[in-house]
């Protein structure tokens, strides 16, 4: 193992301090060979020294200072996790002479691994004028998380706004503080920051992660200013070959909903239901197609798309119901987990006890793949001591790997029920939409019968339209939208959709 120049800065300062004797034997002889050891490069059977001394040291300081250093030791070999564990009981002891140096170290290891429990733990400690200037920007970002978390959105925007172009966390800051802006009402100081982020962005390429999010949440801002021609026209800058061109494209057809302009609506949808984005979980899409078809009178391709919505979505949240009734988190980590590695493997789809676009979305869902992320660290950690035959052979590795496993089996039963608490919700949605699926039927046979009972009657068809006569204010109230549309489409020879102003409700 490499020596460590860090570390041996930190040992000669800390061993030229004077130990104060409790209570118990002292072991500041063997405390002192152990840091002899790392400075020979001996930095496992240093490790294995200090491991087996933090089992019998009564002093609190020896035992604050055994643990501290067996903490960068064990951040020297690449394990984070159980470092971190080192650095959690100095910081509870409360030792004044480690405490401030062990809540750095647990931000860094912490933020290595994304551990957001141990990371709040740390933040919640820390006093940032206490903190390395090197570290503060961490701490910055961070507790400027929690703050937005918490909806302390101002107070949010102050900390984002410390962190500095030169921190590899400037971008994410400039995003987070637009969204915490918008959150609070700011949208135009939102707008601000959104520009901000995709003006430092204007050199990358087209489909920069960090160029294409801050022109999407531009098109969210006007769109959340109710400015909907302008939103379409942000939302139509999302590049087609970037992740979020379907969300954006999804988003822009509500924006043209919103603006009253059917011209390319119907369109949009073409694109948002091809077999292309099958395994998108996108139900409202199918109603609003539906709705769009009723503006236009054409009952038969309502029915179609009703039909499809019924087929795709309410078999959906029987097979949701059933799997609902499964009370073990390990259950619902496996789904996902099967999710996580199916990639583009159809075949495999069908080992799924859930349909796989909607564990698709829940996959996809932040908080879940932030701990699935963090998993994948720990994994990470377990190989690492594996595959070193000295470290996985000594006691320190065996330590190491018995914190580990402990920690896996605590995160799989945390992503479990975050899978479990996302499939609640998704069954809450289409409980809800199944019942506006319901009231889009009715106006659909009511149109049809009305139609009908004109026709019979030889009644002059124009102006008369689904919307005619009916009392929209049960279903306002209750948060169904309904736009007012009267005119006719015709499909042009590239697949685009026009609408001419005479009606169709014939």
């Amino acid at each position: 193992m490499r020596n460590i120049s860090f570390l041996n800065i930190l040992i000669i300062f800390f061993s030229a301090g004077v130990i104060v004797a409790a209570e118990g034997k002292s072991f500041k002889p063997e405390i002192n060979n152990a840091v002899s050891m790392v400075k020979s490069g001996k930095n496992i059977a240093a490790a294995q020294k200090l491991l087996a001394i933090s089992k019998i040291v009564e002093i609190p300081a020896e035992k604050a200072r055994v643990k501290y250093l067996f903490g960068l030791l064990l951040m020297e070999f690449g394990l984070n996790q159980s470092a971190a564990f080192q650095f959690v009981e100095v910081i509870r002891s409360g030792d004044p002479s480690f405490t401030k140096s062990s809540i750095e170290k647990l931000l860094i290891v912490t933020d290595r691994l994304g551990d957001e429990t141990l990371l709040n733990f740390a933040v919640q400690r820390v006093d940032i004028n206490q903190i390395p200037a090197a570290s503060r920007e961490i701490l910055y970002f961070r507790l400027a998380e929690f703050k937005y978390k918490a909806g302390l959105n101002n107070e949010a925007v102050d900390l984002y706004r410390k962190i500095t172009e030169k921190s590899r966390y400037y971008y994410s800051a400039l995003y987070n503080m637009g969204l915490a802006q918008a959150e609070s009402g700011q949208p135009d100081l939102a707008l601000q920051s959104f520009n901000r982020l995709l003006e430092s962005r204007k050199g990358a390429r087209i489909t920069d992660t960090n160029k294409v999010s801050a022109q999407l949440a531009i098109a969210r801002t006007l769109y959340q200013k109710k400015d909907w021609n302008r939103s379409i026209e942000a939302y139509a800058k999302i590049p087609r070959d970037n992740i979020l061109w379907h969300e954006a494209l999804f988003e822009k057809t509500w924006a043209m909903l919103r603006a009253a302009r059917f011209r390319s609506t119907l369109s949009n949808f073409q694109s948002l239901h091809s077999s292309y984005y099958e395994d998108f979980y996108l139900p409202e899409t199918l109603l609003l197609r539906a709705i769009v078809y009723l503006y236009i009178c054409q009952y038969d391709e309502m029915e179609k798309v009703l039909a499809l919505y019924e087929k795709q979505y309410s078999l959906a949240l029987k097979k949701v119901n059933t799997f609902l009734q499964e009370t073990n988190p390990e259950s619902y980590f496996q789904e996902i987990n099967k999710t996580y590695q199916l990639k583009k493997k159809s075949d495999a789809k069908k080992q799924l006890a859930l349909p796989y676009n909607i564990l698709k979305h829940i996959a996809e869902e932040g908080d879940v793949r932030r701990t699935y992320a963090y998993l994948k660290k720990i994994y990470e950690e377990k190989k690492a001591i594996s595959s070193n035959s000295e470290l996985s052979g000594s006691s320190v590795g065996a330590y190491a790997d018995r914190i580990v496993n402990n920690r896996i089996k605590s995160v799989r039963t945390v992503l479990g029920e975050l899978v479990k608490n996302h499939l609640l919700t998704i069954k809450a949605e289409i409980t809800d939409l199944n019942e506006q699926s319901s009231f889009i039927r009715y106006e659909m046979i009511n149109g049809r019968k009305e139609a009908i009972k004109n026709k019979i009657a030889g009644k002059n068809l124009a102006g008369i339209g689904p919307q005619k006569n009916q009392d929209r204010s049960f279903y306002i109230e209750n948060g169904y939208e309904y736009y007012p549309f009267s005119g006719e489409y015709w499909l042009d020879e590239v697949g685009n959709y026009h609408y001419l102003g005479k009606q169709s409700c014939e």
